[in-house]
């Protein structure tokens, strides 16, 4: 659990240096830096799309899998995220937050944070590296990582962004305690489909922070993590590819 321990404490250091630098910072600089985190962020989930989705072959060729389910993902996870109201919960859960400790885009840092920290091959690799080796080298190089960008996103979205460590150490430490366990199923073909769609919701962050008033209900979209791994059980039970 060293690395996930080490990864929470970085994400709230990072949040809360930010949160001081915000209150010197002109609307202006807000802004602009806000601009630009979009762009790194759209770019992130992109790359991470393309990484996951793409392989090159031995002659040079490049060949692509997982459109399908990558929509089919999206499609069905935005379907039951909305029937479920994950982002109209949030947005109330947020709401009581702020009124307590009067801070404005809890909700929202805390579902943006969340994604990008959780997604990724380097929580799920490091975790099990963590459990199985006791080499938590992958989840420090990752705590480096989040803690600047938990910096970045505590300067424009504000004391949210620490509490996304909560998800982020309870994802990453159970990933450890029951990596002998989730270890032979999150790897291969399950841990590329899943860092696809996971990218791609990364990507949406990265628009929602580029264009202000597209407001893609990014809490909405967390069943569709589901979807990959409901479609692993289904090949593993008939046999299928």
């Amino acid at each position: 659990m060293t690395g996930t321990i080490v990864n929470a404490a970085a994400i709230v250091a990072g949040g809360l240096v930010g949160m001081l630098l915000k209150r010197g910072m002109k609307p202006s600089y807000e802004d602009s830096i806000q601009k630009t985190l979009g762009i790194s962020v759209l770019i992130l989930g992109l790359n991470g799309v393309i990484s996951a989705m793409f392989r090159v072959g031995e002659d040079g060729s490049l060949s692509s899998s997982g459109e399908l389910l990558l929509i089919i993902s999206l499609v069905l996870g935005t379907l039951l995220g909305e029937i479920a109201d994950f982002d109209g919960r949030l947005a109330r859960f947020g709401s009581r937050v702020e009124q307590k400790i009067g801070s404005q885009g809890v909700g929202a840092a805390f579902v943006n944070g969340s994604l990008i920290y959780c997604v990724g091959a380097m929580a799920i690799v490091g975790s099990l590296n963590d459990g199985l080796l006791g080499d938590p080298s992958v989840l420090l190089v990752k705590s480096l990582l989040d803690g600047v960008s938990a910096l970045v996103l505590g300067a424009t979205l504000g004391v949210g962004v620490c509490f996304s460590a909560i998800p982020v150490f309870v994802y990453q430490g159970a990933i450890t305690l029951l990596s002998g366990w989730v270890a032979p199923y999150l790897q291969g073909q399950l841990l590329d489909e899943l860092c696809m769609v996971g990218y791609a919701m990364v990507a949406c962050i990265g628009l929602n922070f580029l264009f202000r008033d597209l407001k893609i209900k990014t809490a909405n979209l967390l069943p569709a993590l589901l979807v990959p791994i409901v479609w692993q059980v289904l090949r593993s039970a008939f046999g299928m590819g």
